[in-house]
């Protein structure tokens, strides 16, 4: 029978109204007040995650990140180890891993002795020149490289994969599939890409919608399977199938992230990238204790990557979102379960980004950014492009796709 859902592909004037609500991400209430239980996954009504990030920011237009992994750093000087670079091991068996995250660190203390949530800084908000003279929440089109335009093949979203190859002989393919601002997502990824298939997914405002969409577990079946009947139409191979799966969000699209890797078809998971892109309610929001319950997945997804069974990446701006956790703490919280510590950083990175801290352990990276407006949130989706080529194409070794 027709899920519901697969009528819900959005045309071209819905995912242009999709992207330009895509930053209005404080204006939604927290998704606590709006997101269903996920039958056997999620957890009840009032552990719900929030939606993402602070009202005081205003989308005035859709979020991308085009020309980043290009820019010099200020001074002329381009970056040398990519945004999304490994660099050294953080061997660090810093914080405590407690089930709270009472002690934040100096960056979280930094952003929060501001004197309102949202409020900029000198160093928060670069200047034009510092950004390359480039919105990152409207970037220019680079094109679309090897790949095709968006197909509306899948049961939900759409998908974009090369014009010919990308494929074995035997029909394996690699997919990334990304939810929220897919559009903007796409002009990184085709920058570095060699042949694997993207899928974008755009639900709407808050990652109640992404949550509720993706709660039951056929959902994200059927989306599989409708991509493999896709690549097998375009390319003749009658038995294609997913090689490598990896998932990415940027902001809200958490959301559907969480209800996924809770699930059976979860466990076929071998990348995720967040990017800005983690929240959670707090259990008391005086003492900054979390509701651990929302974000255990992702613990235990970087555990595996940190035991190289895996790869996980995921960053952080400075916004402080009003009432739940922001991006910085569940990233705290996180390295702290693993009984490591995040090490400071300074580096100049794409779109005006300013690295403070990161942490690496083995195939798991963290990278903290200054930044707490909206051009800084839309900044992050600046770092898939180098994440593609630093980490997931030496990963994946995706067949090469061509025109």
């Amino acid at each position: 029978m027709r899920h519901p859902l697969q009528a819900r592909r959005p045309s071209g004037r819905w995912a242009l109204l999709s992207l330009l609500a895509a930053t209005w991400w404080l204006a939604a209430p927290p998704a606590a007040a709006q997101d269903t239980a996920a039958p056997n996954a999620a957890p009840q009504a009032d552990n719900a995650p929030p939606a993402t990030h602070a009202a005081s920011l205003q989308a005035d237009g859709p979020p991308a990140a085009a020309q980043a992994d290009s820019l010099p750093a200020e001074g002329g000087t381009p970056p040398t180890d990519g945004a999304a670079g490994a660099g050294a091991p953080s061997g660090g068996a810093g914080g405590a891993g407690g089930a709270t995250s009472d002690a934040r660190d100096p960056a979280e203390r930094s952003a929060a002795r501001r004197d309102r949530p949202g409020a900029t800084s000198r160093r928060a908000t670069p200047s034009k020149k510092r950004r390359g003279d480039i919105n990152p929440c409207m970037t220019p089109d680079p094109g679309w490289g090897v790949y095709d335009r968006w197909s509306r093949a899948p049961s939900i979203g759409q998908m974009i994969m090369p014009h010919r190859g990308g494929v074995t002989k035997r029909g394996g393919f690699d997919v990334i599939i990304h939810f929220h601002g897919h559009e903007a997502l796409r002009k990184e990824f085709v920058k570095t890409a060699a042949g694997a298939v993207l899928v974008g997914i755009d639900l709407g405002i808050g990652s109640g919608a992404y949550s509720s969409a993706f709660s039951a577990p056929y959902v994200f079946e059927n989306l599989l399977d409708s991509i493999e009947r896709a690549v097998a139409k375009k390319t003749g191979k009658k038995k294609a199938y997913i090689r490598k799966l990896g998932l990415s969000s940027w902001s809200a699209g958490y959301g559907a992230v969480e209800q996924i890797l809770r699930q059976p078809a979860g466990k076929r998971v071998d990348a995720l990238v967040l990017l800005d892109s983690l929240h959670a309610g707090y259990a008391d929001e005086r003492q900054h204790k979390l509701k651990v319950a929302q974000i255990e997945p992702f613990i235990a997804f970087a555990r595996r990557a940190a035991a190289g069974e895996a790869f996980m990446f995921m960053s952080h701006s400075s916004i402080l979102p009003p009432g739940y956790a922001s991006t910085a703490e569940t990233a705290s919280f996180i390295v702290r379960q693993l009984r490591g510590k995040l090490r400071g950083s300074s580096r100049a990175d794409v779109l005006g980004l300013d690295m403070i801290r990161r942490f690496d352990r083995g195939d798991f990276h963290v990278r903290g950014y200054t930044g707490d407006d909206k051009p800084d949130h839309c900044a992050h989706l600046g770092l898939m492009a180098d994440v593609v080529r630093v980490h997931l194409n030496p990963r994946w070794k995706s067949p090469r796709g061509r025109r």
